[in-house]
């Protein structure tokens, strides 16, 4: 017996008139009418023949079938994916960022030694023999600038190139220019920096530890950096105090030139509580809000869109590609195409996990030892494994979210980091489609 397919996800574009249904299982979206829409969720005896083909309207035993393939499809491909490494060599900073999530981590105030070093790529190359891979310098802030610790990342960066392992850095930006000689164009896939705003608005946020501003220099770093052929990945940490300044920003990009050359991109991360409680939380976003907030400012500021396009869940790819992106069981890759591991010789299953208190899944050295049930339970972690994912409507676009976001919220791994997805596709039917 035919009825709706259990992965339709139906936004309003314009309540009772319009709505934009999704089905990554089938690849279809459309704009329906208010009269489709019920048709859609009424059990009839005969629905219109293009919702069959679209696969809005499927036989159930013939959907799991299809819905088993394609989970199998992307376990397959997943096996293949190149695998990111990040390495932390110090969670020292030389920033104080009103809301840096790692302020309570332990720095232990010691250099990476050579020993560690050359143990991380004797390791990963043990456990990660056939996979194609690439390491991330992460922190604290990887680049910091004394002549001990920048003798030790030439090291690390030397036995990068010497096992043709490309890096990719994400730093504060502050001291990349002592860096430079180091990083080659074609061996650094790119390196990413933060910028919260315009000069001032940056300058309240991310200054050093001496109070002093940062901005000037970062923007220096950024054109160096350019300017070597290096990529560059900016980010802007958006919540209620700067998110104002997003308009501003983007026409400074655009003044800069930089939103015209095809070594930069960008990204808008939300400040949101990870595993420290942040003070005032009246600033922070929900994803549903901030997405709001966004669209409200591209209507009014146009500009935004060429220094950064939101992607509104699946709706920005599909405006690009003329399609849909595969559906997707898992969106967290820690343990499968991701791992992190730092300079005191320890294993963490991502970046949001590294360097926490209890989230430690084995060593690599003094000596290689693995907490095999730990990993085993974040391998398996995907929407066929939490309980609650499987009846979702929005499972394979969303995932099951963020693992580390879902254990401190749930107090299990296998439960769901849930987002607002439906919400989204209706501000982003509004945003790009319309």
């Amino acid at each position: 017996m035919l009825q709706p397919s259990l992965h339709n996800i139906i936004s309003p574009v314009e309540e009772g008139k319009k709505y934009i249904i999704v089905n990554v299982l089938s690849g279809n979206a459309d704009f329906i009418s208010g009269e489709e829409k019920a048709l859609l969720e009424g059990k009839l005896a005969t629905y219109p023949e293009e919702f069959l083909q679209k696969g809005y309207v499927a036989d159930p035993i013939r959907e799991k079938s299809e819905y088993q393939l394609k989970y199998i499809s992307f376990l397959e491909e997943r096996e293949q994916e190149e695998m990111q490494l990040f390495f932390v060599p110090t969670y020292s900073c030389n920033f104080t960022c009103s809301y840096c999530y790692q302020s309570g981590y332990d720095a232990q105030g010691k250099l990476l030694s050579k020993e560690i070093t050359d143990a991380f790529f004797e390791f990963i190359a043990r456990q990660f023999p056939q996979r194609k891979k690439y390491i991330t310098l992460f922190g604290g802030e990887p680049l910091l600038d004394s002549a001990p610790y920048r003798e030790r990342i030439a090291y690390f960066i030397e036995k990068a190139k010497e096992n043709q392992l490309e890096i990719a850095i994400v730093t504060n930006g502050y001291f990349i220019e002592s860096y430079l000689n180091l990083l080659d164009a074609g061996f650094t896939r790119e390196i990413q920096v933060t910028l919260d705003g315009t000069g001032d608005m940056h300058n309240q946020r991310r200054r050093l530890k001496d109070n002093s501003p940062t901005f000037d220099k970062i923007v220096a770093n950024i054109d160096a950096t350019l300017a070597r052929n290096i990529p560059v990945n900016l980010r802007m940490v958006v919540d209620r105090d700067n998110i104002n300044d997003l308009p501003a920003l983007a026409d400074f990009a655009i003044r800069k030139g930089w939103t015209q050359n095809p070594l930069f991109k960008t990204q808008i991360g939300r400040n949101y509580e990870l595993h420290y409680c942040q003070d005032g939380q009246s600033k922070l976003f929900d994803r549903l809000s901030l997405y709001k907030e966004l669209l409200m400012l591209m209507e009014n500021h146009p500009q935004i869109v060429e220094f950064h396009k939101p992607a509104f869940s699946v709706i920005r790819f599909l405006e690009e590609n003329g399609k849909l992106p595969d559906p997707l069981f898992d969106a967290c890759p820690a343990c499968k195409s991701e791992w992190a591991m730092d300079y005191t010789g320890t294993i963490y299953s991502c970046t949001a996990t590294v360097g926490k208190p209890g989230e430690k899944l084995g060593t690599f050295f003094p000596e290689i030892q693995l907490n095999e049930a730990k990993i085993k339970v974040w391998q398996q972690r995907d929407v066929m494994h939490i309980e609650k994912c499987k009846t979702c409507n929005l499972q394979l676009i969303c995932g099951g979210g963020c693992g580390s976001i879902a254990f401190n919220q749930n107090n299990s791994i296998l439960s769901p980091d849930c987002r607002p997805l439906d919400a989204l596709h209706s501000l982003g039917a509004k945003a790009y489609l319309e």
